[in-house]
């Protein structure tokens, strides 16, 4: 009974996987909101350096890792995946559990994946500084990380109900040299305009975007980098499930269902993808389940539209679901899937049927998420017991259906820096959020006249 799936160094992929080769149906293109045309390379150039421009419109299949990222990516990878026993006789089903670890990266979260790429091709650009948005702080770490390994200089905006809520990823960031503001700040034409309007803003990823693509513009030497949701960003998680195809088949196994939590995109992508190729290109029977807050629930209640991607507008129009970028989400404390809308592929793929989604509300998260530490020993992040939550459903499901299902989850970061949202659960301070119609598309008309002819 063998617990745990390791990888050797050697046995790392040496590629990523893209899966805008095998989609049936390519993505629109993203929108310059102006025109109303197709953006090209020129118009996200003062953002991003012209190597991760290439793989965003890229449909090639596969993309090769550069020796020097594979290099930092020896720190933490290759990753151990799980068979989750425990957990599967707590729950006394005949379902077969396993999760892929990516919390013993140096930020405890899946980020570093793309962190660390993006930090190195903007390095060979010769870029000097880089601005990004965080909400719970595992990408501010991750890119304080990278950053930090190349040296680069990092300016972090931070959702400001995220940097009241988890002091200790500020220290992190920190440590790694960056630079880590409140998000909205006084420092940006964005953040100023929405500080005039609600001074006791909580802020929001998409505020924080704003701030960060703003630095970055408004300065040769700063590029921009994006935790999630763009095409490259997806594409660089994908090691992770190219390296549990080869765990699983170790194992002698495949899934059934694959699940992870779904903010922008990166998550749910890094693991799914690689599987999605076989369903794609084989026809394979295979379930993917992206998970997300009730409070934020853009792929099961939000609209394909055309929206931006940050509040103020400075980004291009992107065709995906989307609740409006001027949604303010609820102060939970998975503030890594307080985003407003999903990555444009992600989007597509639900649009498609390919894909699932499903919203689950924080009570049940939390929970699932305390069932896992009490059997697997492992305190998940608040954006980790999303996926919980599921796995558990579907292992109830195959319960009493009395059948054998194989599932894989991401178990996308630990919780060991989250302490005051399980100090809080026990107080009884969180609760489950619900919308009226009327709050929830209250700012849809808005998006409405983004659209092109």
């Amino acid at each position: 009974m063998k617990k745990k799936i390791i990888l050797e160094e050697e046995q790392m992929p040496r590629n990523w996987y893209n899966i805008l080769a095998d989609m049936p149906n390519k993505p629109l293109p993203p929108l310059h909101p102006g025109t109303k045309q197709p953006v090209g390379p020129e118009d996200l150039a003062p953002l991003f350096p012209m190597e991760l421009i290439k793989q965003e419109v890229s449909t090639e299949r596969f993309v090769e890792i550069p020796e020097e990222i594979r290099n930092v990516y020896k720190i933490w990878r290759p990753t151990p995946m799980f068979r989750a026993y425990q957990l599967e006789k707590a729950l006394d089903t005949p379902a077969k559990i396993y999760y892929k670890y990516e919390g013993v990266s140096p930020s405890g979260s899946h980020k570093p994946n793309t962190a660390v790429a993006q930090a190195y091709y903007n390095k060979k650009e010769g870029v000097k500084r880089i601005t990004t948005e965080t909400g719970a702080g595992q990408w501010g770490t991750a890119l304080a990380f990278a950053c930090k390994q190349f040296e680069i200089e990092c300016e972090v905006y931070m959702v400001k109900v995220s940097y009241n809520q988890k002091p200790y990823r500020k220290v992190i960031m920190k440590t790694y040299g960056a630079q880590v503001y409140a998000s909205p700040s006084e420092r940006t034409n964005a953040g100023r305009a929405i500080l005039a309007k609600d001074p006791d803003s909580r802020g929001s990823l998409g505020i924080a975007i704003s701030e960060a693509v703003e630095m970055a513009a408004a300065d040769p030497h700063t590029k921009y980098a994006l935790g999630s949701v763009l095409n490259h960003v997806l594409m660089h998680q994908t090691i992770i499930g190219e390296e549990c195809r080869i765990q699983l088949e170790m194992a002698g196994d495949y899934p059934d269902i694959v699940i992870a939590p779904l903010g922008g995109g990166s998550n749910f992508a890094g693991i799914s993808f690689p599987f999605l190729r076989d369903k794609l290109t084989q026809g394979k029977k295979l379930r993917c389940i992206a998970v997300e807050p009730a409070s934020c629930p853009k792929l099961t209640k939000g609209k394909f539209l055309y929206d931006f991607g940050d509040t103020a507008g400075y980004t291009p129009l992107l065709p995906m679901y989307t609740l409006g970028h001027n949604f303010m989400p609820a102060a939970i404390h998975a503030g890594g899937l307080r985003y407003h809308g999903a990555s444009v592929i992600c989007s597509q793929l639900l649009k498609d049927g390919i894909i699932e989604a499903v919203a689950i509300q924080q009570l049940e998260c939390f929970k699932a998420g305390l069932k896992f530490a009490e059997t697997e020993g492992i305190l998940p992040a608040p954006e980790a017991t999303h996926a919980i939550a599921q796995v558990i459903r579907e292992a109830n499901r195959a319960k009493e259906e009395g059948v054998s299902k194989t599932i894989l989850f991401n178990l996308c970061g630990h919780g060991y820096l989250d302490m005051q949202a399980y100090e809080d659960y026990f107080a009884g301070k969180l609760t489950d959020h619900t919308f009226t119609d009327e709050e929830l598309y209250a700012n849809l008309e808005e998006v409405k006249n983004l659209q092109p002819a």
